[in-house]
């Protein structure tokens, strides 16, 4: 005869029924729809960028109050150069003013800040507004906010392999001792956690070059909801949805057995 199964008692249940569903360690997100949203709405694509930052500041005051560790967002690949001047030079603007308006609600959330991409294209004063937004944060122990600013991933790879092979030239590093933890560690991203979860707006079903190596086993969410509409009901759907989610890294999911 079989070992007997021993029921729950109320207790048990009661605390299996209130426990918090699990969240993601680290979010990131493709904020992708501002131009179209706008278009809509039948204003100039600018107006979406701007309504867009109402989404940031909701979405970072929500991500902090659920004690999610890290928060990742794509601002500007490194092929958005390609979008006409006038947009880019109001995206620079805009980018310097909010590093500027939200320094304050940085420190007042104690949030950690950085930035990941290349510095050489961006201007000088933006890139002044990053530097004093970093070293006003860099004591702090909160949520780390991290901004996708001019960049790519593969850029980022290849920036990543370059530091390793001028290593092993120099003789400080043989072939044989890179691995994926080294390669992780030369990236933009080295030190962080790797996203759990990405969540991606305007309903593309594509990454757009977005940490394509930190993100091998992140659980991916899209959503039709344009980003600047995108507001703290979405989120809580995308992390409703991530709890869901069984979550296996290349193995097999084992059902419980009695025991």
């Amino acid at each position: 005869m079989g070992t007997p199964v021993i029921a729950p008692d109320a207790a048990s249940l009661t605390a299996a029924r209130t426990a918090p569903p699990p969240l993601p360690r680290h979010v990131a997100v493709i904020m992708d729809g501002n131009g179209r949203w706008a278009q809509r709405q039948g204003l100039e694509r600018i107006e979406g960028h701007r309504r867009g930052v109402q989404s940031v500041r909701c979405v970072v005051e929500e991500c902090v109050r659920l004690g999610i560790e890290q928060l990742t967002l794509y601002c500007l690949s490194s092929e958005n150069w390609k979008r006409p001047q006038t947009e880019l030079d109001f995206l620079m603007s805009l980018l310097k003013e909010f590093l500027i308006a939200e320094r304050p609600e940085i420190i007042r959330q104690n949030l950690r800040f950085s930035v990941i991409g290349r510095r050489t294209e961006l201007p000088q004063d933006v890139l002044d507004e990053i530097d004093t937004t970093a070293a006003t944060a860099a004591s702090h122990t909160g949520m780390r906010l991290c901004l996708a600013i001019n960049y790519g991933s593969r850029a980022e790879i290849v920036d990543a392999v370059r530091s390793l092979a001028r290593d092993v030239a120099a003789g400080r590093l043989t072939p044989e001792a890179i691995d994926e933890d080294l390669i992780s560690a030369r990236l933009d991203t080295g030190g962080m956690p790797e996203p759990d979860l990405v969540i991606r707006t305007a309903g593309e079903m594509r990454l757009s070059n977005f940490l394509l190596w930190q993100i091998s086993y992140a659980e991916l969410f899209v959503t039709p909801t344009f980003w600047p509409e995108f507001r703290e009901v979405e989120l809580h759907a995308a992390l409703e949805a991530f709890a869901r989610r069984q979550r296996r890294f290349g193995g097999l999911h084992q059902p419980a057995v009695n025991s």
